[in-house]
């Protein structure tokens, strides 16, 4: 087999069989008025499919809780009108032969009073962190908790009844799930707080709830980073050791594959290997692994513009990719950007002339095509 067709070898994991390794990365978009997935979603997402995407995992979508949102005209995951709309997408996919995850998403400490519809209820934390040392936001009760992981459970139930092939879990980048994890914005004296294992107490009764609305044969993805969008430096996990530990509880709370996010996919995790997250995650755990970060392009995408990276970003090789796919680091590949600028990316990849592949600017997220 040629480096190229091991992207698009099958991969089935339970109940999943997707025909490639090709994941569309999860990207907020900011096109649902009312919080509703529009007929312009359902052309979105079926081009994706259409262009040969083996596994599509959607923007973040919000399960039923009052401040899980933190961004205007973001889809919801709850309501009668959403969710058909959600299901006009699932079935836009699969007649193109795709497989589709809905990504749960709450946003937590991220959400800013005065985002619509919900108006002024604050962003939900573990310790009122958004960034460490600030109390700027509410902090959860035990019923709070509970009624998160309901929500999950609730949207997790939801997906399964629509016909989505599995679904990931939003545990990266700062937001609720990763509050929890990160030492920085959870200082509690509860159950919750303090020790790597009682931080990661909230993922893992999201993910058992999710799992037994699911029963054991849906497939659960967990997407998470050492990176967060309030420090690029911080790290969950700095050793081997420490990232295996935190891994066990998560899988055995029922996670199938781990969505390891990177801003760069090449860069190492540790030191004397040359192995990137999703490599270590694989090695440590034996369990499959999604890496994303950066694939097909020259710059990474910064949270803030001002930074300068990543306003147009070129088509590059992916050779280094396919050589870590071949060595079997990780068994999946998540791409974001080149997706948006070429929505028939892996055709065009596996054709082996990329030289009509478009570069990505920023002001492609303008509209939604």
């Amino acid at each position: 087999m040629s480096a190229i067709e091991s992207l698009f070898d099958p991969f089935s994991l339970k109940s999943l069989a997707v025909d490639n390794r090709v994941v569309m990365a999860p990207m907020t978009r900011n096109h649902s008025p009312d919080n509703i997935p529009t007929e312009a979603s359902v052309e979105y997402y079926r081009r994706r499919a259409a262009g040969g995407v083996g596994l599509i995992i959607t923007e973040g979508t919000c399960p039923n809780h009052i401040a899980a949102n933190g961004y205007e005209n973001v889809p919801y995951f709850h309501g009668e009108e959403r969710l058909a709309g959600w299901k006009k997408i699932v079935d836009a996919v699969h007649a193109e032969g795709g497989k589709i995850a809905p990504q749960l998403w709450h946003c937590g400490g991220m959400r800013k009073r005065g985002v619509m519809p919900e108006g002024d209820v604050d962003g939900y934390t573990p310790s009122g962190m958004n960034v460490p040392g600030k109390v700027k936001r509410y902090i959860m009760t035990q019923q709070d908790i509970d009624d998160v992981v309901q929500s999950f459970a609730e949207a997790a139930r939801d997906a399964q009844r629509l016909g989505f092939d599995a679904i990931e879990l939003h545990g990266a980048h700062g937001y609720l799930i990763d509050q929890f994890f990160w030492e920085g914005t959870n200082r509690r004296t509860d159950g919750y707080g303090g020790s790597m294992a009682a931080r990661g107490r909230f993922a893992t009764e999201i993910i058992a709830a999710c799992r037994a609305a699911l029963g054991p044969d849906f497939p659960i993805i967990l997407r998470w980073s050492q990176w967060k969008q309030q420090d690029f430096t911080a790290r969950l996990a700095p050793s081997p050791q420490l990232l295996e530990a935190f891994l066990r509880p998560l899988i055995d709370a029922g996670v199938d594959v781990f969505h390891c996010s990177q801003r760069r996919f090449w860069e190492r995790e540790f030191e004397d290997s040359d192995l990137n997250l999703a490599g270590w995650v694989k090695k440590l755990t034996g369990v499959p692994t999604i890496t994303v970060g950066s694939v097909s392009l020259d710059q990474d995408f910064v949270s803030q513009p001002s930074e300068g990276e990543g306003a147009a970003s070129e088509p590059a090789s992916i050779d280094r990719l396919l050589e870590m796919l071949d060595r079997g680091d990780f068994d999946l590949v998540a791409v974001g950007r080149a997706l948006i600028a070429n929505p028939d990316w892996p055709k065009v990849v596996r054709s082996g002339d990329t030289s009509g592949l478009h570069a990505f600017s920023k002001d492609q997220l303008a509209t939604l095509t």
